[in-house]
């Protein structure tokens, strides 16, 4: 058996996901606010002075903070099942195919939230190492339970919960610099869906 690991958003999809999530599951009138008011930090991240990790957490805590868990939650099914078939890639399906028909260990390693990619990859038998969101008391904190799954954190989850040496061939896939730490785990890489040394 050997270990196959996705990315997510571009990859598996053909687009990031982060900002239809975040208008599937936010208020309409807390997302306009909210477009105004973070305008002045994706500027920033437009222009390489804010980084993605930092826009992302000021994004969910303006997004959820206060907000009802079980409201979010029940928007990340209905996004699984009526987003993401729309946005899914033919050549991802069609390779994590292949690596089933291999009997392989397919894992999906994202920055997403789990509030969704937990019912998709739950749909498609897949493994999942994700981003999480923080709760209390069925509220929302509005902060990223752990550390997001980005860039080195991709490459230590799976390590983690991996035993590397153990897969003959170790398969990775990805689509930007924050896949690059986890396409270092691999013998067989593939960047934006070509094989690269």
């Amino acid at each position: 058996m050997n270990l196959a690991l996705f990315d997510f958003d571009g990859t598996i999809t053909t687009r990031e996901m982060f900002a239809d999530f975040m208008g599937h599951a936010v208020a309409p009138r807390r997302l306009a606010i909210g477009r105004i008011v973070l305008a002045p930090m994706l500027v920033g991240y437009k222009l390489g002075m804010v980084s993605a990790n930092r826009v992302r957490s000021r994004v969910v805590d303006y997004g959820f903070r206060g907000a009802d868990l079980a409201h979010v939650q029940a928007a990340g099914e209905r996004f699984a099942r009526e987003v993401l078939p729309a946005v899914l890639r033919p050549k991802a399906l069609e390779r994590i195919a292949w690596h089933k028909a291999q009997g392989d260990k397919i894992v999906v390693v994202s920055g997403a939230f789990d509030l969704y990619l937990s019912h998709w990859c739950a749909q498609h038998g897949l493994e999942l190492l994700c981003s999480s969101l923080e709760s209390s008391d069925g509220v929302m904190t509005g902060r990223y339970d752990g550390e997001q799954c980005a860039g080195e954190e991709k490459a230590r989850r799976v390590r983690e919960r991996y035993d590397l040496a153990g897969f003959p061939v170790i398969y990775a896939y990805g689509d930007t610099h924050e896949d690059l730490d986890l396409l270092e785990l691999a013998d067989r890489r593939y960047y934006r869906w070509r094989e690269v040394a």
